[in-house]
């Protein structure tokens, strides 16, 4: 546990002010919003290898480079948008990260055509409703699970990219599939 301002948070958190915000306002939050949903997708994926906390810092250059993560126009971009998006230095610059965000606009629409929203897709993952975990100690939360794991596979199955079964679960714990937040934690009610 992480004890910060007299208030006892997820070990994960360290003392940034970025870090401190996400944690008490995002994480673990149950999101049903199809562009926040597939936002959320994206840095997940690309977080890949590194830390959360330099993916929240260009957070806001991802919105502003991927159209504020609108699919129907990523899915169109070109060559030349690719090769902007390769030089920009507020995201991280891996070609296969920013050509998954393309490839992912692209199943992330054909997902929404066979079932009309992409939240009522990802959200059959956990029966619809966020999985209350009680874990007392950080050791005893899981890198990935049974439902991440069914999950990344049919997400590969669709098209995606960058969407392993640790990815998937991360992802479930910032949307809020599942509430992973330390019974300690201030946010474990809330959530």
């Amino acid at each position: 546990m992480t004890k910060i301002k007299n208030k006892t948070r997820c070990l994960w958190v360290s003392d940034d002010p970025i870090y401190i915000d996400y944690h008490d306002k995002e994480w673990g939050v149950p999101i049903y919003d199809d562009r926040l949903l597939f936002e959320f997708l994206i840095l997940e994926g690309a977080q890949a290898g590194l830390s959360w906390l330099t993916i929240l810092k260009r957070r806001e250059n991802y919105r502003h480079c991927f159209d504020y993560f609108e699919a129907e126009k990523i899915a169109k971009y070109d060559m030349n948008t690719f090769k902007k998006l390769l030089e920009n230095p507020g995201i991280i610059r891996n070609r296969l990260k920013i050509q998954s965000v393309i490839t992912n606009a692209k199943a992330y629409l054909a997902v929404k055509e066979e079932f009309s929203n992409f939240s009522d897709y990802i959200w059959q993952f956990v029966d619809g409703k966020p999985i209350d975990n009680q874990w007392k100690s950080h050791t005893q939360m899981p890198a990935h699970t049974a439902l991440s794991d069914k999950m990344s596979k049919d997400l590969k199955k669709r098209g995606f990219k960058f969407v392993g079964s640790t990815i998937c679960y991360a992802y479930m714990q910032a949307v809020g599939m599942v509430n992973d937040h330390l019974t300690c934690c201030f946010r474990h009610r809330e959530v």
